[in-house]
C-alpha cells in the first residue's frame, strides 16, 4: 500500500514538474524599424501564441522611430487585453521609442529601457490630406486622451504622457525612470529578467500574477516570411524603388512586345508598390509628376526638342519623387540622397543614352536599298564600253559609265538608273 502511495506521489510530482517546465518559457519578440501593419500582425500573433502555450511572459525588445497610428492602436489594444505579462524593453543602447513607440511602451505591464536610450516625441504627425486647425486639434486631443488612458491603466505618469503628445518632449532612460514613465533600467535582457523575477503584475482587476522567470527558457519568435516581406515593402524607400521598377518594366515591355520578362517583373513590382503605397500617406500629385516625367523622356526619343523635353522630364521626375510621400515625419520620408537622387540621375542618363543612340541611327548612312549603294566603291569585272558589270560589296550589278573603264579598275556609284548603277572611274 505504501509503495502505491509513494509511486502515486512520485508520478504526480513529476507531472507537476513537467507542466511547470513547459510553462517556464519566455517569448522574445524584436522590433527594429517602423510600426506598420506587418509589425502589428507580428506582435499580436506573438501574444496569441504565448498565451496559447502558457508562457510565463512575453518580452518585446523595441527600437522604433514610430509609425502608423492605426497599427499602434491594434498593438496597444491587444496588449491591454493580454492574459500574460507583457514586458517592453527599449534596447539595445542607442535605441529609441519614438512616436507610436511611446504608446506601446506605456501599455506594457513592465516597461524597461537600456542605458543610452530615449523615449518621447509622440506628437501625431499629419498623414494624407491636409487638415484644418479644428481637425488637427481633434486628432491631438484624441491622442492625448488615449495616452492618458493607457498611463492610468498601467499606473504611469499621465502628465508626462500628455507632454510627449502635445509638446513632443523626449527624455533619456534615467529621466524616464525618475518621472515614472518606465519601471526600471537594465543593461541587458538577462539583467532585466533577474530584476523582474518575483515581481507581482496585475493582469486585470483582481488578477495578480507573480513572475517566475528565473532559469526560464527564452524563445525568440521570429517574424514570418510573409510579415518580413510586408514590413520590407512598407518602407517608403523600398515602395519608391518598386514603383520605379514597375514603371520601367512595363515601358520596356511596351517598347519591345514579346520580351515578356520585363513586363512580368514590372507588373509584380507595381502590384507590390501599390500595396505598400496604400499604407503610406501618398500625394497623388507626386505620382502624376513621376508619370509625366517618364512620358516626357519617351517623347524626347520620338520628337526633336534639342533636349528641352529631357530637362522637363528630369525636373518633373525630381519634383514628383520629393512630393510622393505627404508627411513631415522623417521615418515616412524617402531618402533624397540615397534613393531619389540616384533614381533621377540613372533615369536621366538612360534616356539621354537612348536619345543619343536614336540620333546616331538617324544620321548613320543607309546600308541597304538605293541610298545604300550611292557613293559605294566597287571594281569593274569587265570592260565598260560604256556598259558592263561591276562588283559592289560582293554583289554584281549592271553598270553604265560615262567613259570607258577597264576591267579591274575601281569605280564609284553616282546614282541608280532602274536596275543599273551609273559609275565613274576613281
Amino acid at each position: 500500500m505504501l509503495k502505491k502511495v509513494f509511486l502515486s506521489l512520485f508520478i504526480v510530482s513529476a507531472w507537476i514538474s513537467i507542466i511547470s517546465a513547459q510553462n517556464n518559457v519566455i517569448y522574445l519578440l524584436k522590433i527594429d524599424g517602423i510600426i506598420n501593419p506587418a509589425t502589428a500582425g507580428y506582435i499580436t500573433k506573438g501574444i496569441d501564441k504565448a498565451e496559447k502555450e502558457g508562457a510565463s511572459c512575453l518580452v518585446l525588445q523595441m527600437d522604433t522611430p514610430g509609425g502608423l497610428m492605426e497599427s499602434m492602436r491594434s498593438i496597444v489594444k491587444r496588449m491591454l487585453t493580454a492574459q500574460i505579462p507583457i514586458i517592453v524593453y527599449v534596447a539595445p543602447s542607442g535605441s529609441r521609442a519614438g512616436s507610436a513607440g511611446v504608446f506601446i511602451t506605456m501599455a506594457a505591464h513592465i516597461a524597461a529601457m537600456a542605458p543610452g536610450t530615449n523615449i518621447g516625441a509622440a506628437h501625431p504627425v499629419q498623414m494624407g490630406e491636409k487638415m484644418d486647425d479644428k481637425m488637427e486639434a481633434k486628432v491631438l486631443n484624441d491622442s492625448v486622451a488615449y495616452i492618458k488612458t493607457i498611463a492610468k491603466q498601467r499606473g504611469r505618469n499621465e502628465q508626462w504622457g500628455e507632454q510627449a503628445v502635445r509638446e513632443s518632449v523626449s527624455v533619456k532612460e534615467d529621466e524616464a525612470l525618475k518621472l515614472g514613465v518606465i519601471d526600471l533600467v537594465s543593461p541587458s535582457l538577462e539583467d532585466l529578467l533577474r530584476s523582474i523575477d518575483g515581481r507581482q503584475v496585475e493582469i486585470s482587476p483582481g488578477n495578480v500574477i507573480t513572475l517566475k522567470v528565473k532559469g526560464a527558457e527564452t524563445k525568440n519568435l521570429k517574424m514570418s516570411f510573409r510579415d518580413q516581406l510586408l514590413s520590407i515593402i512598407s518602407n517608403p524607400n523600398i515602395a519608391y524603388i518598386l514603383l520605379m521598377l514597375g514603371i520601367y518594366g512595363l515601358f520596356f515591355e511596351l517598347a519591345n512586345p514579346g520580351v515578356i520578362l520585363p513586363g512580368v517583373i514590372g507588373g509584380i513590382c507595381l502590384i507590390l508598390a501599390f500595396f505598400a503605397l496604400q499604407m503610406l500617406p501618398i500625394n497623388y500629385a507626386g505620382v502624376a509628376l513621376i508619370l509625366l516625367g517618364i512620358i516626357l523622356f519617351i517623347a524626347e526619343i520620338k520628337i526633336t526638342s534639342y533636349g528641352m523635353l529631357s530637362v522637363a522630364g528630369v525636373i518633373s521626375l525630381l519634383l514628383g519623387s520629393v512630393m510622393l510621400i505627404d508627411s513631415p515625419a522623417e521615418f515616412l520620408q524617402i531618402s533624397f540622397v540615397r534613393f531619389i537622387l540616384p533614381v533621377v540621375v540613372v533615369s536621366a542618363a538612360f534616356f539621354l543614352f537612348a536619345l543619343i543612340m536614336v540620333v546616331r541611327a538617324h544620321r548613320r548612312r543607309p546600308t541597304t536599298g538605293k541610298e545604300g549603294l550611292i557613293g559605294r566603291i566597287g571594281v569593274a569585272t569587265v570592260d565598260l564600253k560604256p556598259e558592263g558589270v561591276v562588283e559592289i560589296r560582293g554583289e554584281l550589278w549592271n553598270a553604265v559609265a560615262e567613259e570607258e573603264i577597264k576591267a579591274g579598275e575601281k569605280v564609284q556609284v553616282k546614282e541608280m538608273d532602274g536596275m543599273k548603277v551609273r559609275v565613274i572611274k576613281i
